[in-house]
């Protein structure tokens, strides 16, 4: 037969509790007040749900948003603002589009040419230029086709719309005077740096074609005078770059054009506007 032990366990512990807390009355005292106190202060400062205010701030501010309601939203919530945000951004109005030469009279090449490139979008969301060789001039244009500025510059010395083969690689001075030209057409322009070196918008790499600033190296060519003359055939002289006056360059063409380049459309002086840009063709006028 067992002997019962509970009740006499219990009888032992409930004399130790007593006889220590009888020993320790004040510390105990002392303890609970301590708890009763951090209780309290507990209850009035921490806020009873995630997301609401303390009853001390309720106290204090009670007009005052609180930020956990500012800054945390339900994932519905968060999910329906930012596709409030989207819908708003795809809702934006598209770029207005329209050409506006600025009181300048370009040629009707020109004409033709950038109303076609603003009609179409043919430039997507880049600035661009048109080069009318025949008249030596460029036109630098917002994307929107609103001109940024034009100016006249120097072409390459030979007439002519095609690049030779292979000339980006020979050394400028093995460059014969009848190679010397400007090509025509559609380039994708980049920003960068030639051996010198010194800030250039690329038009054709790989031929070494670039429009950068007029360089004054060679006193006998007279690049300076060939520029403010208003004969375009005096302004044919370099190797094929584009050289503009230091003013345009560094206030109209590389501001527009040193973050993500451009389009630059060079308008032919030898072939036909169509051959060189068979695009400005409609379905109607193919044969």
């Amino acid at each position: 037969m067992s002997v019962p032990i509970l009740p006499q366990l219990h009888e032992r512990l409930y004399g130790h509790v007593s006889g220590w807390y009888q020993r320790n009355a004040d510390r105990a005292h002392a303890f609970l007040q301590g708890m009763l106190v951090a209780s309290t202060v507990a209850v009035l400062v921490l806020p009873l749900r995630t997301g609401q205010p303390s009853v001390i701030q309720q106290l204090l501010y009670p007009h005052r948003p609180v930020a956990a309601a500012l800054h945390s939203q339900p994932a519905a919530s968060h999910h329906a603002t930012r596709l409030a945000k989207a819908t708003n951004s795809a809702a934006a109005p598209a770029m207005v589009r329209r050409l506006d030469f600025s009181g300048e009279t370009p040629s009707a090449d020109a004409q033709r040419l950038a109303e076609w490139v603003v009609a179409h979008a043919d430039n997507g969301p880049l600035n661009f230029v048109i080069l009318d060789k025949r008249n030596a001039k460029v036109y630098v244009f917002a994307p929107s086709g609103h001109l940024i500025g034009a100016s006249p510059v120097l072409l390459g010395y030979a007439a002519g719309d095609d690049t030779v083969p292979g000339i980006g690689k020979r050394p400028i001075a093995q460059v014969k005077p009848w190679e010397r030209t400007t090509p025509a057409g559609r380039f994708r322009a980049e920003p960068g740096r030639n051996a010198l070196p010194e800030d250039v918008v690329w038009v054709d790499y790989e031929a070494a074609v670039s429009m950068h600033r007029v360089r004054l190296t060679n006193p006998a060519e007279h690049r300076a005078e060939r520029l403010k003359s208003q004969d375009a055939k005096a302004r044919r002289i370099s190797y094929g770059c584009i050289n503009m006056p230091p003013e345009f360059f560094e206030q109209v063409l590389w501001p527009n054009f040193r973050r993500q380049g451009g389009i630059v459309y060079v308008l032919p002086e030898v072939k036909k506007l169509d051959q060189v840009f068979p695009a400005l063709v409609g379905p109607s006028q193919m044969t």
